[in-house]
């Protein structure tokens, strides 16, 4: 298995994004066929909406209406990220080690208001499949990308970060800086 190569795929679309209560981010997404044009086309749009969504760091299929298993990331220049493997998108992730658990804060554009303490894994190794060729690939990660990897793998299940806070106390009014 490899690390991930850099995104290289088709131009994407961008797509809207939903927000809670939408019924999509609650359901569990499918496994997809990473060779299939169609989610060669959604990785690209995952990409293209990330990528002009301002402090966006990933972005899942379910959270532009797709109960899809396939997500980007891109922690690339993010002051909390230590380990960054670019722009990527995986299909039908699985984590197989986590280790390090830490409580840090996370936000999400598809609950735009609201931040929450959430304990994930500082270190974790993930297996997937890359969209296109199909091809499988294992990524050992860090701090704030694994994080992310942990975030984006739970939109696949169906899970927000509000499903792993601790309680009421742990979410907060999101900052808003002008």
């Amino acid at each position: 298995m490899t690390a991930p190569v850099a995104w290289d795929g088709p131009q994407g679309n961008v797509l809207p994004v939903v927000t809670a209560p939408a019924t999509v981010l609650s359901t569990v997404g499918d496994e997809v066929d990473p060779a299939d044009p169609a989610v060669v086309q959604l990785a690209a749009d995952l990409v293209a909406t990330m990528r002009v969504s301002p402090g966006c760091v990933g972005l899942a299929a379910t959270q532009v209406g797709v109960g899809a298993q396939i997500f980007a990331v891109d922690v690339t220049g993010h002051p909390k990220a230590a380990t960054t493997h670019g722009t990527f998108v995986l299909c039908n992730a699985k984590i197989i080690e986590a280790s390090r658990w830490k409580a840090g804060r996370e936000g999400c554009m598809s609950v735009p208001d609201l931040t929450g303490d959430v304990k994930r894994a500082g270190r974790i190794v993930v297996s997937a499949a890359l969209p296109g060729s199909g091809e499988p690939v294992e990524i050992t990660t860090d701090a704030f990308e694994a994080r992310a990897l942990q975030h984006e793998i739970d939109h696949c299940a169906g899970k927000l970060f509000l499903d792993r806070v601790a309680g009421a106390h742990a979410i907060y009014q999101r900052k808003v800086y002008l």
